[in-house]
C-alpha cells in the first residue's frame, strides 16, 4: 500500500532562538523608552511645579512689600478716627520694620532672625485697604468708605514647609484699641518651602554724608536694633527662599544651595529644589530719609 506523505516546513531550533533574542531585545529597548519617559515627566511636573512656586511668591511678596513705610493723612480714605496722626506718622515712618518691643500689645511682634540657618520672620508696617490675608479689621463698613485704609503690620513666617502670613491692625498693637473678630488667624501663602531668609538694607544721614536714602549694606534682622538706635533705617529688603518640586526626583550628586548669607544647605529629600531672590526698594522709606536733615 502506497502512503503519500507530505513534507511539513517550520522554524528550525536556531531560527526561534534568534527571533527570541530580538524579540528581547526589542522590548528592552521599549521598557526603557517608557521608563525614561517616566523619569523625564517627573521631572518637567518638579521643574514646572518649583518655577510657578517662585514666580508667584516673589511677585507676591514684591507688590506687597513695596510700600512699607507708607502713610499718608491726607488720603481722603485714610481712617484717622481718635487718631494722632503725627504721632501716627512718626512711629510708622521711624518702623517699617517693626522689632521685638515696638508694639505694647504684643511685645514679641517683630522682624527675627532665625538661629543657625533656620527661617526668618519678616514683620512690615505700611498704610493700606487690606492685611496680607485680606482682611479688613472692621475697616471699610457703612458709612466709612468701602476703601478705606488703616495701618497695617503684616508678619511672614515659615510653619513646618509652609510659608504663612498673619496680619493686624497697627492701633490694636500699639495699644489705642480692641481687636476685632477673627483677627488674630494666619493663613498659608504657599507650601513646599524649604528655606525663607531676609536681609534688611539700611542707611545713616550721617554716616553718609548725604540724603540719598540707598542702602549702604545688608544686614540680619538682629543687627537692626542698634542700626536704628544709631539713627539708621532700612530701606530696601533682601528675600531668598528655595522650594521644592512636586514629586520624587533623585538628582546626583545632591545639589548645595547658599541663601543670603547663611551657611550652604544640602536638603535631604530626593526632591527638585530651586532657589528665587529678590530686592525690593521701600521707596516711602528712602523718601522719608532724604527728607531727614544731616
Amino acid at each position: 500500500m502506497n502512503r503519500n506523505f507530505k513534507r511539513q516546513g517550520g522554524f528550525s531550533l536556531i531560527e526561534i532562538m534568534i527571533a527570541l533574542t530580538l524579540g528581547l531585545i526589542i522590548a528592552g529597548g521599549v521598557v526603557q523608552v517608557m521608563v525614561s519617559n517616566s523619569v523625564t515627566e517627573r521631572l518637567n511636573r518638579a521643574v514646572a511645579s518649583a518655577q510657578e512656586s517662585g514666580r508667584f511668591i516673589i511677585s507676591r511678596m514684591r507688590t506687597e512689600l513695596l510700600m512699607t513705610g507708607r502713610y499718608d493723612p491726607l488720603s481722603p480714605v485714610f481712617n484717622l478716627d481718635n487718631t494722632d496722626s503725627v504721632t501716627e506718622a512718626a512711629f510708622v515712618q521711624n518702623h517699617p520694620v517693626p522689632l521685638a518691643g515696638d508694639f505694647v500689645a504684643e511685645l514679641t511682634l517683630g522682624a527675627e532672625q532665625g538661629a543657625d540657618g533656620d527661617n526668618d520672620i519678616l514683620v512690615v508696617g505700611l498704610q493700606a485697604q487690606r492685611d496680607c490675608r485680606g482682611f479688613r479689621h472692621g475697616y471699610g463698613e457703612a458709612p466709612a468708605p468701602t476703601n478705606e485704609e488703616f495701618y497695617v503690620v503684616n508678619e511672614y513666617f515659615v510653619d513646618g514647609t509652609t510659608l504663612k502670613c498673619r496680619g493686624y491692625d497697627g492701633r490694636v498693637l500699639r495699644g489705642l484699641k480692641a481687636p476685632v473678630a477673627g483677627a488674630a488667624g494666619a493663613y498659608p501663602i504657599l507650601d513646599d518651602v524649604e528655606s525663607f531668609q531676609v536681609l534688611y538694607g539700611v542707611t545713616n544721614n550721617t554716616a553718609t554724608g548725604n540724603n540719598s536714602g540707598r542702602p549702604v549694606q545688608f544686614v540680619p534682622a538682629d543687627e537692626l536694633a542698634n542700626i536704628i538706635l544709631d539713627n539708621g533705617q532700612v530701606v530696601a529688603i533682601r528675600i531668598a527662599i528655595l522650594v521644592k518640586g512636586d514629586g520624587e526626583v533623585l538628582i546626583e550628586p545632591s545639589p548645595t544651595f547658599k541663601l543670603l548669607n547663611e551657611a550652604p544647605i544640602s536638603p535631604s529629600e530626593n526632591r527638585l529644589y530651586k532657589q528665587f531672590e529678590t530686592t525690593i526698594t521701600f521707596r516711602n522709606v528712602k523718601n522719608f530719609m532724604r527728607n531727614r536733615k544731616i
